[in-house]
């Protein structure tokens, strides 16, 4: 295949390596093509006008931005901005205040306008920011309450027809406006994908995408190995390199050998080869003689030595290197450690030990800078073996005898020094490079250079490693040459320093980077008068690098009129393993310049050379390096997998044979074998000989004339979907974005990390102290639009740092390994970041269409098979028959058991009241309950003038009065309603839920405390509610002995016993209707299951207002005659003990208590069981501890419970869970009998399709599941698709329905929808049996058969509960649970509290509470996207960081997710950041 190769001078990108600073000037640089390539892709992006959402950032997180001007808050809107007070409370009044229902309406009956309109019509704080569009869009300005917010962003895929504007939404409600650009910017067709979609089946494997066939493949024929010149033979060669030292040291003297400058660029010192030569002899001797103790040897020949000098001290380095070769020691030499925390610092460690270093020579002045511990010894680094330091200066040392000579043997193959070499997953290795190898070398580079005896060169670069240590320090001693260094901090203060050494000492060889080119151009106006007619080479370093081309053009335009000629420019390829690979060789005065190749981007991508024809925007311009080095030989082989030979036509990896090239990896054999000894092989993989090569890490072709191209790194490969891209191109394209306003001195580095099956583009830049944020946000879009347009990929992430903040290598460049490393372990710390998932996840499973269910009518069944499975429904064991007709009156009317009770065991205990300190404040016996609850149905009649079955709200703190109340209640005929009285510190957020619950349950009459009813009389309570309208209020403290006229008997037991309502974790006020029969059922089935009678005792630790706390706290003790002793949860909060206490000092056997109360204990004194124990604390007894719950089993917390609290004598089995819900206040609980609750492991996957398959534990993507309880007596559940109504196999997830006596009589609707009712309380199968009713319970779950047994010896049916159905996410087809996401983005930074998730619009939104500093809240975004993408498939459209406390969480410790989300629309979050990601 002919390359199309153009001659001449092309000026291309003005653009510099990472450890480059960037003047201001930059663009003043002359025509640049890349940067004009650049502009033309934004042009064209620019005509589509996009509006990107800017992430909205709360101002006092970052102080370094200057504050921006904006419109000042609109005093019109009135209420106070209640996610700041929400923040104020303590944590009881969290709990109070949010059980805050969003709606009045049943389940069910919300339209997604209906929320929409209501959060946000509803909301009278408008939008907190004025929020700039950007790309020209027009300024839209939002005024509102609160401070000034700026924005920044993170978006989705979403499946379906994009989402119009909701209808309701107010277009200045900022979030929905920034939103509904995110859905904008996903509407645009996207590219199509590179890949195809795999298919998420129940594979655990991916598919691997199938290869698009338009790729470009390579046609050319198979390479032939290159051939450098041979070695020439000279006959004054020395044997040895110490043999020219020597030779040098006795013949030559007086010559110069080394002249250092200082920090102003003037000479310091020079060094002359007589000096050189006689303190390496005093070093060598000093090092083999006088280290040990009475002249002990303490190193042997062969022994590694590291070698610590600063770069400003090139003398001392020079004495110590020659000193070690002298001495036969090998020499290591590394940076200076500044700290302990340096970058890479543990990696210099591991070379230390893997070359066995004991002993680090140094200079006085280094050693004193070195960091010290307070005994003034030097600081243990951190990984570093113990090392002894030795100082080498002069004074230190000792002169030899006059009969010690050192040994200077011929050069073999023993190893001469190590050179360290970090890879690209950050371990830092050692090459030795024997001495045979470094003495070839030399004379290949004097053959090559054609260095003569006596001239001068200049050396801009480390002298420890690389071409600085071949050039500057080896080579340059074999030929008596003069070498001027120039240290890296002369370089920036005079960045013209080496132009005018060049120009003063008529200097024939200098070596120079990019960056020194550039540097001395910028700065080249404040000389006139130099000349660099003297150079006959100019050698540039990284002139591999495909940016190099324009920093040596524009030198030579700038630099042509003093006289320097365009053949001495000579770019060079090297590698720590293969050393110099190819270098230019200085061409005749005349002949034609080198060739330029025009490379086609997206070939190079496949790994295939195009000449670049069509699109000029996507072209790549990079120079050639020039020939083979003399004596060696090369191939190009494929980089991955066996090394075979690549076409002539395809880019590889460049493989060298030479005897001057590195020999090892000191101390890794393994790793050697796979670089040091490489034997290309052809197509058919037959080794095409015996002789092994070395793998260069360099990436490149053979062109024209055997000239070498390379166009990258192994170490900056980025493969992304099966294509290849070049770090160094895309920070050329990055800065080649007007940098200048944002990035700082053109610090960019760029990285891959691999997410979900695929390396995804990461690009982190240093933002300058003055971008703003306009500014920053401007670049980070026009760079993500740069590189889509040239380079055909998708950034993952763009994150601005701020200035000096990235790892730092010893010279100033970005230590990019350290940078990926924070990046993701979430210690970047970025002000500004964008993440764009959508554009670049392109390998997602194709979203699933729902099937048609198999199971319908047709289905024949025959006994319990469903579709070749059993049906999954479970039964409780049978309530059984009352025989004694005396026992039926007593058990019907909870009132009459509590009469019955009075009379025949009047002094009986029932109730006992804990205070904080856990001692009794009240206690109720049988008589005295009755008393109370008579006296109160007294003041009912007269009072409350309320008729019978009027409803009667019960207004209690938690306690005796309560359950005195309700049974007044009872027998007064009327319907009691429990409510939660509001909280005396957050009247404004509790009240108004108060308020709804009375006048949705349009009661009658308030009973109250004394001291609850001055808070509701108060002026503050009057600030929310007016007290006026509401119904008469009886204070229940001090009520005269009355007792009614008659106790009401209800004539049936279908009539209403009480209303319960409750806030559900939608935000939705559900009030159920519960008959007496179902109390007496309830009462039976928990007196059953629990074996509760007269001579036990439980204690209760629940919140006694709804649901089955209610049910224990109030109504279980007066029908089985148990003693409660009762300790309200809020207690614990000033005494964390109480509750387990309390369980040890009265020796309870079963406690009931909430997943709050375990959590309180789990994080409160979970560490304090000592302590705990020694002061006598023991639960042996305890024999059953149940959670109340209406949702999934909390497995982490129950099993961290039982860890924790095992030393103070906690069974494990103890532990277990019940379950309840609307419309049956218990389906199961654990009781005292049968097999423990078992636990499954399920396939995450399976789970999405709403399947169930069983995986062993730790396999990937399983999720523990816990039994929720054994299922009551007389409860019967049954699997049923929502959809169909049709039962379900046992391996299905589907809706659990209940078929009970004691289930819930229908909602007590304000709107009085029978059909809901219907719907929820009596459904019936659409086939199977389709006579019994059942209620629905709204959670998804199934039922699986144990091998264990239950009482009655038969296999047991456990039932699992996974969700509720309301808060199920529908993405892509799938079913999520939101505790699943939450539970993955908890564990993805430890600076994460809580989370939350919901959607919004087939957005996914996550909230998560940071609980570390502020700085951290930008580095949760990519960690939340990354955890998710890779545990769910899926990608979040939106990461809300908000302050702890500001998820809403009930009174049972459940998340209100709607809660939340109305709140985010109606901008009332506060935020400390929102990211869109696009």
């Amino acid at each position: 295949v002919k390359l199309k190769f153009i001659r001449g001078v092309i000026s291309s990108s003005c653009l510099l390596p990472l450890s480059l600073s960037l003047s201001p000037s930059l663009s003043l640089v002359a025509s640049d093509i890349h940067t004009e390539t650049v502009q033309a892709a934004l042009a064209k992006h620019k005509e589509e006008k996009m509006a990107l959402p800017m992430p909205t950032k709360r101002r006092s997180t970052y102080v370094q931005s200057p504050v921006i001007n904006c419109t000042p808050p609109d005093s019109s809107s009135g209420s106070e901005n209640e996610g700041a007070l929400l923040r104020q409370l303590s944590v009881g009044a969290d709990l109070e205040a949010l059980d805050t229902p969003s709606l009045l309406q049943p389940p069910s009956l919300q339209s997604p306008d209906s929320w929409i309109n209501h959060s946000v019509q509803g909301s009278s704080t408008s939008s907190s920011a004025s929020s700039t569009l950007s790309h020209g869009e027009g300024k839209l300005c939002v005024s509102g309450q609160g401070e000034c917010v700026c924005v920044y962003v993170c978006v989705t895929v979403f499946v379906g027809p994009p989402f119009p504007h909701p209808p309701g939404i107010p277009v200045n409600s900022r979030v929905s406006t920034k939103i509904q650009q995110l859905l904008n910017t996903l509407k645009r067709p996207k590219r199509p994908p590179l890949s195809e979609f795999f298919m998420d089946d129940q594979e655990e494997i991916v598919e691997v995408p199938q290869p698009d066939p338009n790729t470009p493949r390579p046609e050319g024929r198979q390479i032939i190995p290159v051939k450098g010149e041979p070695l020439g033979v000279v006959s004054n060669w020395p044997p040895a390199l110490q043999a020219a030292l020597v030779r040098w040291g006795a013949t030559q003297g007086k010559s110069p050998a080394l002249t250092a400058l200082d920090i102003t660029g003037k000479p310091l010192y020079t060094l002359t080869y007589g000096k050189l030569w006689s303190r390496s002899v005093k070093l060598a001797y000093t090092l083999l003689n006088k280290l040990g103790p009475k002249n002990e040897q303490v190193l042997k020949p062969g022994d590694r030595v590291a070698l610590v000098y600063p770069n400003s001290d090139p003398g001392m380095f020079l004495v110590a290197f020659y000193g070690c070769l002298l001495a036969e020691v090998i020499p290591v030499p590394i940076e200076v450690p500044l700290s302990r925390k340096d970058a890479g610092s543990s990696q210099v460690g591991f070379l230390l030990g893997s070359c066995s270093v004991s002993l680090a020579l140094t200079s006085e002045i280094c050693l004193k800078g070195l960091p010290k511990m307070p005994t003034g010894e030097i600081l243990q680094f951190k990984g570093w073996p113990r090392l002894k330091w030795v100082v080498t200066d002069s004074k230190y040392l000792t002169k030899p005898g006059k009969d010690w000579q050192p040994h200077i043997p011929a050069a073999n193959t023993d190893p001469a020094y190590i050179e360290y070499k970090a890879s690209k997953e950050g371990t830092v290795m050692g090459v030795a490079v024997s001495k045979v190898a470094m003495l070839t070398h030399c004379q290949a580079l004097t053959q090559a250079c054609n260095y003569c005896e006596g001239e001068t060169l200049v050396n801009v670069l480390d002298f420890k490693k690389d071409m600085g240590l071949w050039h500057g320090v080896l080579t340059s001693v074999m030929n008596r040459i003069h070498t001027i260094s120039v240290p890296y901090a002369v370089m920036k203060a005079c960045p013209l320093s080496w132009v005018q050494r060049v120009h003063i000492h008529k200097v024939r060889v200098a070596l120079v980077k990019c960056r020194d080119l550039h540097w001395a151009m910028m700065a080249h106006r404040e000389q006139r008068d130099t000349s660099l007619a003297s150079l006959h080479m100019l050698i540039v370093a990284d002139g591999a690098n495909p940016w190099s081309v324009s920093s040596c053009d524009a030198f030579l335009n700038v630099f042509q009129i003093h006289g320097l000629k365009p053949e001495v420019i000579c770019p060079c390829a090297t590698s720590p393993e293969a050393m110099t690979v190819a270098i230019r060789r200085p061409g005749v005065p005349g002949t034609p310049l080198p060739a330029r190749a025009i490379l086609s981007m997206g070939g190079l991508s496949h790994g295939v050379i195009r000449v670049n024809e069509e699109d000029k925007n996507s072209a790549l311009t990079v120079q050639d390096v020039g020939h083979v080095m003399p004596g060696a030989l090369m191939c190009i082989v494929k980089p991955e997998g066996p090394p075979q030979l690549c076409k002539t036509d395809e880019i590889g990896e460049i493989v060298m044979n030479s005897r001057a090239g590195g020999n090892m990896y000191y101390g890794l054999p393994g790793v050697t074998k796979n670089t040091f000894e490489v034997i290309p092989v052809n197509t058919l993989g037959a080794p095409i000989g015996e002789i092994p090569f070395v793998r260069s890490g360099l990436l490149g072709f053979v062109g024209p004339g055997s000239l070498i191209f390379v166009v990258g790194k192994n170490e900056g490969l980025l493969m992304v979907s099966g294509r290849r891209h070049n770090a160094d191109d895309l920070v050329a394209t990055a800065l080649a974005v007007e940098p200048v306003k944002t990035v700082y001195r053109g610090r960019i580095a760029v990285f891959s990390v691999t997410v979900f099956y695929d390396e995804r583009i990461v690009i982190v830049a240093e933002q300058r102290p003055d971008a703003s944020e306009e500014d920053s946000f401007q670049w980070m879009s026009r760079v993500l639009q740069a590189i889509d347009s040239i380079h055909q990929v998708g950034l993952y992430c763009l994150a601005l740092v701020p200035a000096n903040t990235l790892p730092k290598t010893h010279l100033g460049g970005i230590h990019i390994f350290e940078t990926k490393q924070h990046f993701l372990d979430g210690n970047l710390h970025p002000c500004n970041i964008l993440m764009c998932p959508h554009t670049c996840v392109t390998n997602l499973p194709k979203p699933r269409q729902k099937q048609p269910v198999g199971v319908g009518p047709a289905s024949i069944m025959v006994g319990n098979l469903v579709a070749g499975k059993r049906i999954a429904q479970a039964v409780g064991r049978d309530l059984g028959m009352i025989e004694d007709q005396d026992l039926i009156r007593k058990h019907q009317f909870l009132s009459e058991a509590l009469q019955w009770r009075a009379q025949t065991d009047p002094d009986h205990c029932l109730y006992v009241l804990l205070n904080a300190k856990g001692l009794v404040v009240s206690t109720a016996t049988c008589v005295q309950l009755h008393k109370r609850a008579e006296k109160i149905a007294a003041a009912l009649t007269e009072k409350g003038s309320v008729n019978t079955g009027n409803n009667v709200v019960l207004l209690y703190p938690p306690g005796i009065d309560l359950i005195a109340s309700f049974y007044g209640c009872l027998y007064a005929g009327c319907v009691p309603v429990t409510v939660r009285p509001p909280h005396p510190q957050n009247l404004a957020a509790t009240l108004p839920t108060v308020r709804m619950i009375i006048d949705v349950s349009k009661a009658a009459c308030i009973l109250t405390t004394q001291n609850l009813m001055r808070i509701l009389r108060s002026k503050e309570a009057a600030a929310t509610v007016n007290i006026k309208t509401w119904p008469t209020i009886i204070d229940t403290d001090d009520l005269p002995r009355r007792r009614p006229p008659m106790i009401y008997k209800p004539p049936t037991a279908e009539m209403i016993a009480y209303l319960d309502f409750s806030v559900s974790t939608t935000g939705m006020l559900t009030g159920v209707k519960i008959s007496h029969a179902a109390v007496s059922a309830l009462c039976r089935s928990i007196k059953l299951q629990c074996e509760l009678y007269s001579s036990r005792q439980i204690a209760i630790c629940l919140d006694p207002y709804c649901g089955l706390g209610f049910v224990l706290w109030c109504l279980a003790s007066v029908y089985s005659g148990h003693q409660s002793i009762l300790i309200p949860p809020l207690e614990l909060e000033s005494c964390l003990p109480l509750w387990l206490s309390t369980l040890s000092q009265y020796r309870i056997r079963d406690t009931f208590c909430s997943y709050s109360v375990m959590e309180l204990c789990t994080k409160g004194i979970g560490t304090q069981t000592e302590i705990l124990k020694a002061r006598g604390l023991n639960l042996s007894c305890v024999r059953s501890c149940v959670v109340i719950a209406e949702e999934r089993p909390r497995l982490a917390l129950t099993m961290s419970f039982s860890k924790l609290f095992k030393d103070l004598g906690l069974s494990p089995r103890a532990v277990s869970t019940a379950f309840g819900s609307r419309v049956n206040l218990a389906i199961c609980m654990q009781g005292t009998t049968g097999p423990d609750p078992s636990t499954v492991y399920v396939d995450m996957k399976s789970l999405r399709h709403d399947r169930v398959r069983l995986v062993e534990r730790g396999a990937p993507q399983s999720l523990p599941l816990m039994e929720s309880g054994k299922i009551l007596p007389g409860v019967r559940v049954i699997i049923v698709n929502p959809e169909t109504r049709g039962p379900l196999g046992d391996s299905h997830l589907g809706e659990i329905w209940i078929n009970s006596p004691h289930s819930a009589s229908g909602y007590y609707a304000i709107y009085g929808e029978e059909s809901l009712q219907a719907d929820h309380f009596n459904t019936k199968l659409s086939f199977g049996d389709p006579t019994t009713l059942w209620a629905r319970t709204g959670y998804l779950g199934f039922v699986k058969r144990t091998e264990l047994l239950d009482a009655a010896g038969d296999r047991h049916d456990a039932l699992f509960v996974v969700g509720s159905l309301d808060e199920t996410l529908e993405l892509r087809g799938l079913r999520y649970h939101p505790i699943d996401i939450e539970t993955s983005v908890s564990r993805a930074h430890r600076s994460i509290a809580e989370s939350a998730v919901f959607t919004w619009t087939n957005l996914l939104v996550v909230v998560a509470e940071l609980s570390g500093s502020e700085q951290d809240a930008l580095d949760l975004v990519p960690l939340v996207t990354n955890v998710v993408l890779e545990e769910h498939h899926l990608i979040v459209g939106v990461v809300v960081i908000v302050d702890p406390g500001v998820i809403p969480i009930n009174s049972r410790g459940e998340k209100q997710r709607m809660h939340l989300r109305d709140s985010f629309l109606a901008d009332q979050l506060d935020p400390i950041y929102v990211a869109y990601n696009m």
